[in-house]
C-alpha cells in the first residue's frame, strides 16, 4: 500500500545539505542523506512505511501510533517543526529539525510532556538505497547503528530500543515538565562514529540561526509572513559546501496523480537557481549570490560551449536517468525516477537567465572578479554564435527541436544586459556587434513569433497554440507593458491557458503541445506560470486583477505555507515535486511587484522589481 498523505500535508526540515518530509501523523517519509541528490533511507513517500520512515507518535490502543498532530506549525522564522498532540490522558509536543552547523547531517526529535502523561512510540524503519536494502543493525559503545554499504545512521536517546527484522522500536511515556531527545546522525560506515550532540542546545543554535537570517529580510509589504516562509524555503534548498541551489528536495512526485510525468528535481538547474537569486537579492540577501557565482564557476569550468542546463550540486555533469520499478510510486505513480535526462537538452534561454543574474547581482553591489568577467564574455560569445538554432525550450520538451520565441526573448535579454555592462564599462565586448545582434533577435521575434489575427505572441515560430512563458516578455524588458501586442498575448493567455479560477497551465495538454513535449498524460496549473500572470497583470495596469489572484494563490499554501509545483483546481491538492523553488520564488516576485505598484503617485521609487532589467533597455519599437 502507498502512502496516503497529501503532498501539501508535509513539512519541510534541512540543514542546508539536505531535507526531510514530516508527515502530519508524525511520519519522516523522505530523507536523502548525505545530500539533497543521495540515496534516500526514507522513502516512504514514494510507496510504503516498509520502503522507510520514522513515525514519532503517540502509542494507540495497539502501542502503533497513527493519529494526526492536533496542532503544526514552524517555530516563528524557522524550519523548526513543533507538533501537538491531545490525547485522553495529556498533551505532548515534537519538535523536529536538522541543526545547520552538526558536523554531518543530523535529524534531532525533541518530545516534551505539556498535560498529564502520554505513552509515546518511536518506530525507526531505515532502508537505504531508496528503500531496497534492510541495514545490518548493531550497537558500538551502547549506541546502536543501522549500515548499510556507505551509509551508517546512528540512533542516540535514552529511550530502550529492540530491534526486529530490520526496524528500531521503543515505546516509552513522557509526563508533563518531561523531554525525551532522539538524534539521527549520518556517517560514512567506514569512518568513526560521531559526537552525540546535546539536543537542546542544537535546538537553541538552530533556531538562533534562522532568526539571524530572517531578520536580513528586507521586504516589510502587507505579504511578509508568507514572503519570510517562501525565503526560508529558498534557502533550505541551497546546498552550503558548494553554493549550489536545487529546484526541490525531491523525485518523482507526480504532476498527473497515477501518470508518468515523475520527475526528479534534486539538482542545480541554471535557470531555477538564478531566479531564486534575483529573488533573495531584492530582499536583501546577497551572501547566496556570490557562494552560488563561484559555484557556477567551477561547473561550467573553461567550457562554456558545453553549458549545460543542470548540474550536480557539486557541478557534476552526468546526470543519467534511470527507474527504480521496487517503489510503487506515490499513489501508485510510476515509473520512479533518479537521475534526469533533460541535462542533456540544448535550452537557449538558460543564457538569458544566467546573464541577467550576473548582471543584477552586479548591480546590487556585489563585485565583479576578472574570473567572472571571463565566463561571462565566453558565454555571450557563445550565445551569439547559437541564438538561431533551435531548441527544447524551457519546458525541457521531449520532442523535436522548435525555434521558441521565450528562448530568443531569453537570447536577447542576455545580449541586452550584457550591452549594459558594457556601457557601464563593466565589460569589454564589441559593443556594436553586440547592439546588432540584440537588434536582428528583436526584429526577428516580432516577425516570426508573433501572430497578428490573434494578436498574441506564439509558443515557437510559425506555430498556433500558447506557451504561458510569453507572460515574462514585459517583465524582461523586451516590449513595454503598454504595447498592444503584450496587452494581446496576456489577454490570450487568460481566455486560453486558465483554468475555472484563473490558474494558469504552460500550455495545452492534450493539443498541439502533447506531441512537443513527448510524454503521455496532462498536468496541474503551474503555480509559476500563475504567479507570471499576477506579474503581467500588474505591469499592463490591471493591478486590482493581479491582486486578487495573487491572494487567491494565497489560499493554496499548505498550513505551513509550503508549495509544491502545480496545484490540481478540480482535485484541490498540490501535485509535483514540493516544495518547489519556482513556486516560492514566484510568490516573492509578485508580492514585491505589487508593492511597487501599490505606491501612491507622489510616492519616491524603490529599488527596481524582481526580474526587471538592471540596465536601461534600449529595445527597438520594432
Amino acid at each position: 500500500m502507498t502512502t496516503t498523505t497529501s503532498i501539501e500535508q508535509y513539512a519541510l526540515i534541512g540543514d542546508m545539505r539536505t531535507s526531510a518530509l514530516v508527515g502530519p501523523g508524525g511520519s519522516i517519509d523522505w530523507l536523502c542523506l548525505p545530500r539533497f541528490d543521495s540515496a534516500a533511507p526514507f522513502t516512504a513517500l514514494l510507496g510504503s512505511p516498509e520502503h522507510g520512515s520514522w513515525s514519532l507518535v503517540p502509542a494507540s490502543a495497539d502501542g502503533s501510533g497513527g493519529r494526526a498532530a492536533a496542532v503544526r506549525r514552524y517555530v516563528g522564522d524557522s524550519l523548526v517543526l513543533e507538533s501537538e498532540w491531545i490525547t485522553d490522558t495529556g498533551t505532548v509536543r515534537v519538535r523536529d529539525f536538522m541543526p545547520p552547523h552538526a558536523p554531518t547531517p543530523q535529524v534531532i526529535r525533541i518530545v516534551e510532556g505539556l498535560y498529564g502523561e502520554v505513552a509515546m512510540v518511536s518506530r525507526l524503519c531505515a532502508r537505504p538505497g531508496y528503500g531496497r536494502t534492510v541495514p545490518w543493525i548493531h550497537t558500538v559503545g551502547g549506541r546502536a547503528v543501522a549500515e548499510a554499504g556507505v551509509d551508517a545512521l546512528w540512533v542516540d536517546t535514552s529511550v530502550e530500543q529492540t530491534e526486529k527484522e530490520g526496524t528500531l522500536t521503543g515505546g516509552f511515556r513522557v509526563a508533563a515538565g518531561q523531554t525525551v531527545a532522539f538524534v539521527l546522525s549520518w556517517s560514512p560506515s567506514h569512518a568513526s562514529a560521531p559526537e552525540v550532540p546535546d539536543a537542546e542546545e542544537s535546538l537553541s543554535e538552530t533556531l538562533e540561526f534562522w532568526r539571524d537570517w530572517a531578520g536580513q529580510c528586507t521586504y516589510d509589504g502587507p505579504y511578509r509572513e508568507a514572503v519570510v516562509r517562501s525565503l526560508i524555503t529558498l534557502k533550505a534548498l541551497s546546498y552550503a559546501p558548494s553554493g549550489a541551489i536545487v529546484a526541490a528536495p525531491t523525485t518523482s512526485l507526480p504532476e498527473d496523480i497515477g501518470g508518468v510525468r515523475n520527475w526528479d528535481s534534486r539538482y542545480a538547474w541554471l535557470r531555477d537557481a538564478a531566479a531564486t537569486l534575483i529573488a533573495l537579492l531584492s530582499t536583501g540577501y546577497r551572501d547566496e549570490a556570490g557562494a552560488w557565482r563561484r559555484w557556477l564557476l567551477r561547473a561550467v569550468a573553461g567550457d562554456p560551449e558545453s553549458l549545460q542546463i543542470m548540474y550536480g550540486i557539486f557541478g557534476e555533469r552526468d546526470l543519467p536517468e534511470k527507474e527504480l520499478p521496487w517503489l510503487p510510486g506515490y499513489e501508485g505513480s510510476a515509473p520512479v525516477r533518479v537521475g534526469n535526462r533533460a541535462a542533456e537538452q540544448f535550452q537557449l534561454d538558460v543564457y538569458g537567465e544566467v546573464i541577467d543574474t550576473l548582471a543584477l547581482a552586479h548591480a546590487s553591489g556585489i563585485a565583479r572578479c576578472a574570473d567572472t568577467a571571463a565566463l561571462h564574455q565566453k558565454l555571450i560569445q557563445q550565445l551569439v554564435r547559437r541564438w538561431r538554432d533551435p531548441d527544447e525550450g524551457i519546458w525541457e520538451v521531449r520532442g523535436p527541436r522548435r525555434q521558441f520565441v521565450h528562448s530568443k526573448v531569453m537570447a536577447w535579454v542576455a545580449v541586452d544586459r550584457t550591452i549594459g555592462l558594457v556601457e557601464a564599462d563593466v565589460l569589454d565586448v564589441d559593443l556594436v556587434e553586440l547592439v546588432a545582434v540584440r537588434d536582428e533577435i528583436h526584429a526577428e521575434v516580432c516577425a516570426k513569433g508573433f501572430d497578428p489575427v490573434r494578436n498574441t505572441f506564439t509558443p515557437s515560430y510559425s506555430s498556433t497554440g500558447l506557451d504561458a512563458a510569453l507572460l515574462l516578455i514585459p517583465a524582461v524588458g523586451f516590449l513595454p507593458p503598454d504595447d498592444s501586442r503584450v496587452i494581446g498575448t496576456v489577454e490570450a493567455i487568460q481566455r486560453e491557458l486558465t483554468t475555472a479560477d484563473g490558474l494558469v497551465r504552460r500550455y495545452d495538454t492534450p493539443g498541439e503541445h502533447a506531441g512537443v513535449d513527448g510524454v503521455a498524460g496532462g498536468e496541474g496549473a503551474f503555480l509559476l506560470c500563475s504567479f507570471w500572470l499576477v506579474d503581467a497583470l500588474a505591469l499592463i495596469g490591471r493591478v486590482d486583477e493581479a491582486r486578487a489572484l495573487f491572494e487567491h494563490l494565497m489560499t493554496l499554501r499548505s498550513e505551513l505555507g509550503l508549495l509544491a509545483e502545480e496545484y490540481d483546481p478540480k482535485a484541490k491538492r498540490q501535485l509535483g515535486n514540493f516544495p518547489q523553488a519556482f513556486s516560492h520564488l514566484g510568490l516573492v516576485l509578485s508580492a514585491l511587484l505589487l508593492q511597487q505598484h501599490s505606491r501612491p503617485a507622489d510616492a519616491p521609487a524603490e529599488s527596481a522589481p524582481l526580474g526587471s532589467a538592471p540596465f536601461p533597455s534600449h529595445a527597438p519599437a520594432a
